[in-house]
């Protein structure tokens, strides 16, 4: 069989998701346990962790844009900088999908990688939010319960003279600037100088391997993604896809994101046959299961896990619907908007950050409040 171009995108971005995956693991980097250290203890070393990943990433993909290897504004998946600013899409997603981590234990990176550990939870919420994810997705739940009030409530920026929602291109036209390139890293760098001072301006933070280890390889990571995808493997990617007798699924400019590739998971099962359903989201996926597996039997810390009662176990389920409808409509979770997402600049994907932490730490408070009532 031949190795194909196509096959050697997947394989790279299974490698790449396999480090995610075992890095992860060791070094506990968690969005949800990042919320939950800064409103519980106030500890913020996870939540530098996670700001060092966004402004790893978002340097990378500046330096890819300035050399003119990749470029995001165009054929990207999902296409964060679009005209379309749908703000109640971002709002409501991301703080559907806020409330549903923290019910269901973790994000969608880290409930991959508990189930790598032996969590069987995070298993029944990847089913779970897989199979809402899928409706979402693949089904009509989208055009049902969402698009006619989302599309209404939808701002085209064009018509604003705003040509699109990358950072810089607001910016320059709210003040009828031109913007372009230059504006762009300028805007960009400032971002990234700022948020890295910040993370490293803690002692602790600068002493915790761990969480600087967690930072950079997550950052990395996805400017990994966007080289593959948007450098010239990329071109030659697409092109044998125009070509396929069988056009493999999303062939885009993209990096890691995990909560669309759970539907696309959940479709592809339903027709295993179909190979060529196997995309970048769904090897990203596995890798990431993988990775933390293997880590976990190298250290000997492989446990299986199962619900403590009855209530443990609906708030999973609960969580993992909220995640696959939240992540679908917000277009992203704590790594494909506010990390991912965040390397454009997009302001649909700094705006679902701050949903997705507003939604966690307010379901962490209540959840702490019913717990003293009891």
């Amino acid at each position: 069989m031949e190795f194909t171009i196509h096959n050697q995108v997947l394989l790279l971005v299974f490698l790449i998701a396999l480090a995610m995956g075992a890095v992860a693991n060791k070094t506990n980097f968690c969005t949800m346990g990042a919320v939950s250290d800064w409103v519980n203890m106030g500890d913020t070393g996870r939540l530098r962790a996670w700001l060092l990943a966004m402004a790893v990433a978002l340097s990378g993909v500046l330096l890819l844009e300035t050399t003119g290897m990749v470029n995001v504004d165009t054929e990207v998946f999902p296409p964060y900088r679009t005209a379309n600013f749908a703000w109640l899409r971002y709002l409501l997603g991301g703080l559907l999908f806020g409330v549903g981590m923290t019910l269901g234990g973790g994000c969608g990176n880290k409930t991959l990688v508990r189930i790598g550990g032996g969590n069987l939870k995070s298993l029944v919420v990847l089913v779970v939010a897989s199979i809402a994810a899928y409706l979402m997705l693949w089904g009509e739940l989208y055009g049902w319960a969402f698009d006619p009030w989302i599309s209404a409530t939808s701002v085209g920026l064009g018509s604003h003279g705003i040509r699109s929602q990358e950072l810089s291109a607001v910016i320059a036209g709210i003040a009828g600037a031109e913007g372009g390139p230059h504006m762009h890293l300028l805007v960009g760098g400032i971002v990234a100088f700022a948020m890295l001072a910040f993370v490293f301006s803690s002692h602790e933070f600068r002493g915790s391997f761990d969480n600087v280890l967690g930072g950079l390889v997550i950052g990395l990571a996805i400017v990994g993604g966007w080289a593959i995808t948007g450098g010239s493997m990329g071109a030659a990617w697409k092109e044998y896809a125009e070509f396929a007798t069988e056009v493999p699924s999303r062939v885009q400019v993209q990096s890691f994101t995990f909560i669309s590739p759970m539907g696309d998971t959940a479709r592809y099962l339903m027709e295993p046959g179909k190979l060529h359903f196997i995309n970048f989201g769904i090897m990203a996926l596995a890798g990431v299961i993988v990775g933390s597996l293997l880590y976990s039997l190298l250290k000997r810390q492989f446990r299986f896990e199962w619900f403590a009662n009855r209530e443990d176990g609906v708030n999973h389920v609960v969580g993992g619907i909220l995640m696959g409808i939240g992540g679908v409509l917000s277009m992203g979770c704590t790594i494909g908007q506010a990390v991912t997402g965040f390397s454009t600049l997009a302001l649909g994907s700094i705006l679902t950050f701050v949903a997705i932490v507003a939604g966690s730490a307010a379901t962490m408070k209540y959840l702490y409040w019913r717990a003293l009532q009891d």
